[in-house]
């Protein structure tokens, strides 16, 4: 009988110590550890499908659900410049199963609307900057001038009402021409268009001086002689069109501007779940097939850690603050 309880005694005592193994692992007793990710991601893409987030989406989300053994599924939250999915976003779990392809409107929609429900740098979690597309600045053919010191020569000689496009307020191109404007001292008017093809259009109808426009929709309209391209804005050249300055090369310091596009999630994702979703996505992009599907659409690849695009992120909502308060643009 003694015997008979120490046994039972002996297993009541291993039995214990494995709860109290298995509860301290934050589990209960009869399950096991989970691996994440164990079903579908949810990838919100906060604008309509066509556009260049949808295209970096979908290339990047493919990659990674096939290399996770998971669904990584777009779901369209468009609205209010990229608000309406990245509030969507702030109140999603911090669980790694809802993430968003920010783009460049994520650092300046706190600098146009006074009311955006979330906090930009407390609310998410950057995971990586997946990638940029180059600008470069257009004028119209009939313009005497071939670089932009000659523009901003010929604009102080002549004075008049020069103009410059944009898709709307905030667009990256309306940013690009207030910063023209500071760092050359012309004063350039700008017109905002309700997105960014009618703009292009009075562009090449002669309507306004000059525009600033994303890459894959300019440099056609430069090849086939419709405009004329004086620079690029990012610091380097363009792979797809190398033999257009940057900003930089021809004086204009600091003129180092870019579409962007980052992976986020909410804030306070675990660390754990954060590697992993970092490592998958630098792991696509290196995946033949999407380097050559962003590179096709005129998308230099970055790749690198959260802290990289944390501090990126942080650098661009600066730069963006300082040219908006020096151009009396106020948040509605």
């Amino acid at each position: 009988m003694d015997k008979a309880v120490s046994g039972l005694n002996r297993r009541k005592v291993t039995l214990g110590l494995l709860g109290t193994s298995v509860l301290g692992a934050g589990l209960l007793p009869g399950t096991a550890l989970a691996a994440f990710p164990d079903k579908p991601i949810k990838l919100i893409v906060p604008v309509p499908p066509g556009s260049g987030v949808d295209a970096v989406s979908r290339a990047l989300g493919q990659a990674m659900g096939e290399s996770m053994g998971v669904q990584v599924v777009n779901e369209y939250k468009p609205g209010a410049s990229a608000v309406v999915g990245s509030e969507a976003l702030a109140k999603s779990p911090p669980d790694g199963y809802t993430i968003m392809m920010g783009y460049t409107a994520h650092s300046t929609n706190p600098l146009f609307n006074a009311n955006v429900p979330y906090d930009t740098l407390k609310d998410f979690t950057t995971v990586m900057y997946v990638c940029y597309i180059p600008t470069v600045l257009m004028v119209h053919p009939s313009l005497p001038v071939s670089t932009v010191p000659e523009l901003i020569a010929y604009m102080k000689s002549k004075p008049g009402n020069y103009t410059y496009a944009s898709g709307g307020v905030g667009a990256t191109a309306h940013l690009c021409g207030e910063l023209l404007k500071q760092v050359s001292g012309v004063d350039i008017q700008h017109v905002p268009y309700k997105g960014n093809a009618p703009a292009l259009n009075d562009m090449l109808g002669g309507h306004v001086t000059m525009m600033f426009d994303i890459i894959s929709t300019g440099l056609p309209q430069v090849q086939g002689g419709k405009l004329k391209a004086l620079a690029v804005t990012s610091a380097k050249r363009s792979k797809d069109a190398p033999q257009i300055p940057t900003m930089l090369e021809q004086g204009f310091k600091d003129f180092d501007v870019v579409g962007w596009y980052m992976l986020l999630a909410p804030a306070n994702l675990p660390p754990d779940v954060l590697a992993r979703l970092n490592a998958e996505a630098n792991k696509a992009l290196k995946n033949p097939a999407v380097h050559e599907k962003l590179s096709t659409l005129g998308f230099e690849t970055v790749g690198g850690s959260p802290e990289d695009a944390n501090k990126f992120l942080r650098s661009e909502m600066t730069k963006w603050a300082e040219v908006v308060a020096k151009s009396g643009l106020k948040a509605k």
